[in-house]
């Protein structure tokens, strides 16, 4: 374990935690919400630093990043914790949990492991990589510096002020938008909604590759209007910004019924008034998970499950009207 970063002594040796929106107030021999974050005799440390639950080379439509380096390979990492609560969590064996079977991995050991095997970089990702991060930091940085890529899946509740640190040694991040209702993050996620907002708004600021993903959940956020109402905000940041709408299935204690795929087919027609590039993942349709030049229709990627082939792109323009891709190459 490593002294965080982010966090202030308080008095009684209590601290708070900086990191993010819940700013935790933490007594004694206590962790704050994510779990990974301890106040040892009045200093606060973080708990997991260089101890990854997984360490596995993915696909990076996996993530899922469709428009940055399309079918190439990235090592892929995460630890333990998460400073949300939501009850359908696809990885709440290790996002629930606080601890449990690791591996040491210093960040030199990382940067070495990302860059073999034809992988492009490391992706923080599996549980809730932000709260990683001083870990996150260190590695990002050393990676960068030896040509690397980096990219954080998150659910973007973090600071500004952290995050405007981490931003300049991060190329993508692949953002969970949960749902466009202030209610719906307080009540399921234990967070704000405006957080995260703000979280991608800094990232496309700073010129980091940006896409979303909404897990649809049957009643729970796929109403019509709130999602007219999240389109309509997203297009206005950047209507190329690719947005994944992925199906739901019961997991942890969330026992909705799947998404019906009407719903998903129903939900990209309503993103694709306004945007670009809409997906719908968790599904077998080539249709919805290939790209298409927004112009002529052309197909540009065609994707089945992590198979990728690009086959309508020649010198980073379309092949059929030129017209430059929104895709990072």
């Amino acid at each position: 374990m490593v002294e965080a970063r982010e966090y202030i002594s308080l008095d009684h040796n209590r601290v708070q935690c900086q990191l993010c929106p819940h700013h935790c107030m933490i007594a004694p021999n206590k962790s704050g919400i994510c779990g990974i974050r301890k106040n040892i005799d009045g200093k606060l440390y973080a708990l997991m630093y260089a101890r990854a639950s997984s360490v596995s080379l993915d696909p990076i439509e996996k993530k899922p990043l469709y428009h940055f380096y399309p079918g190439s390979q990235i090592l892929s990492m995460g630890t333990y914790g998460c400073n949300f609560r939501c009850p359908w969590c696809q990885n709440w064996t290790i996002s629930q949990e606080h601890d449990g079977p690791t591996h040491t991995v210093p960040p030199e050991t990382a940067v070495t492991l990302g860059s073999r095997q034809g992988s492009i970089g490391i992706s923080y990702t599996y549980n809730e990589p932000l709260i990683w991060f001083e870990y996150v930091y260190d590695t990002a940085k050393l990676a960068k510096e030896k040509g690397l890529v980096n990219v954080v899946v998150t659910n973007g509740y973090i600071n500004a002020e952290p995050l405007q640190q981490l931003l300049p040694y991060i190329d993508a991040m692949n953002i969970d938008l949960k749902s466009f209702s202030a209610e719906f993050y307080k009540k399921y996620c234990g967070g704000t909604l405006d957080a995260v907002l703000q979280t991608i708004e800094l990232a496309i600021k700073a010129n980091v590759h940006v896409e979303l993903t909404t897990l649809l959940i049957p009643t729970l956020n796929d109403n019509e209007q709130e999602l007219i109402a999240m389109v309509d905000w997203i297009a206005k940041l950047n209507d190329t910004i690719p947005l994944h709408f992925s199906r739901y299935f019961p997991q942890y204690q969330c026992e909705v019924s799947p998404t019906p795929i009407a719903t998903l087919k129903k939900a990209r027609q309503i993103a694709l008034q306004k945007l670009k590039y809409v997906f719908l993942g968790n599904v077998h349709d080539p249709e919805s998970d290939s790209t298409f030049c927004p112009a002529c229709h052309n197909l540009l990627i065609k994707r089945e499950g992590y198979w990728t082939s690009i086959i309508g792109i020649k010198d980073k323009r379309c092949s059929r009207c030129s017209r430059q891709v929104d895709i990072v190459l």
